[in-house]
C-alpha cells in the first residue's frame, strides 16, 4: 500500500518500508496511473558514498576543512570590515561634498576595510583549519579539545612575531574563543534542533 505525501513541490511519496520514490508527473492533473512509475523512480534512503571508508567517516577532510574555516573567515571578515568601512565613511563626511564624492568616500572606505578585514580573519581560518586538522591526526580522536588546541596554537602563531608575551595572551584568547565557539555549538544543537 503507498502512501501519498504531499512535499513543497508534490513529488515525492513513500511506502510503509521507508522507501521514496521521485514522481515527475504529482503535480499534474489528470487520469495517469502513479503506481506504474513507482520502480522507475526509486530514491535512496541512505546517504550514498563511492567508496564504503567515506560512509564510516563522520568527518571533514583536510582539504574541505581547510576550504570551509578559510572561507567563512574571508566571508565574516569582509562583511565586518565592509560595514565598519561604511560607517567610517559616512562619519568622515567634510562640508561641501557633493553626492558623488560622499558614494565614492563611503565605497573606498568600504572597499579598503573589508579587503583588510577580511584577508586578517581568513588567515585565522586557514591556520586554525591547519591546527585543528594537525591535532585530530595527531590525537587520533575528534572532541573539544582539539579544538581548543587549535585555537591557542592559532593565536599564538599569528602573534608570534610580537613577542612572547603577546603571543600567549592571543593563544589564550584564541584558545577560549575556540572553546566558547564550540560549546555554544553543541548548546545550540542539544536544545534548538532544527
Amino acid at each position: 500500500m503507498v502512501q501519498d505525501e504531499k512535499k513543497s513541490g508534490g513529488f515525492l511519496h513513500a511506502e510503509p518500508e521507508g522507501g521514496r520514490y521521485y514522481n515527475p508527473y504529482a503535480d499534474l492533473y489528470g487520469n495517469i496511473d502513479q503506481r506504474s512509475m513507482d520502480s522507475l523512480y526509486r530514491l535512496p534512503t541512505a546517504p550514498e558514498f563511492l567508496f564504503t571508508e567515506e560512509a564510516a567517516f563522520q568527518r571533514r577532510s583536510f582539504g574541505e576543512n581547510l576550504t570551509y574555516y578559510t572561507g567563512c573567515g574571508y566571508l565574516s571578515g569582509a562583511v565586518l570590515g565592509g560595514s565598519k568601512g561604511l560607517v567610517d565613511g559616512l562619519r568622515s563626511r567634510e562640508d561641501g561634498d557633493t553626492l558623488k564624492l560622499r558614494v565614492n568616500r563611503v565605497l573606498n572606505a568600504s572597499g579598503h576595510k573589508g579587503r583588510a578585514i577580511g584577508n586578517t580573519f581568513g588567515i585565522l581560518g586557514l591556520l586554525y583549519a591547519g591546527m585543528e586538522s594537525g591535532t585530530c591526526y595527531l590525537r587520533g580522536t575528534d572532541d573539544i579539545l582539539n579544538n581548543v588546541i587549535a585555537g591557542l596554537g592559532t593565536g599564538a602563531l599569528y602573534k608570534a612575531a610580537a613577542g612572547p608575551r603577546t603571543a600567549a595572551i592571543a593563544g589564550a584568547v584564541g584558545g577560549m574563543a575556540a572553546g566558547g565557539i564550540v560549546a555554544g555549538k553543541q548548546l545550540f544543537k542539544r536544545y534548538l534542533p532544527i
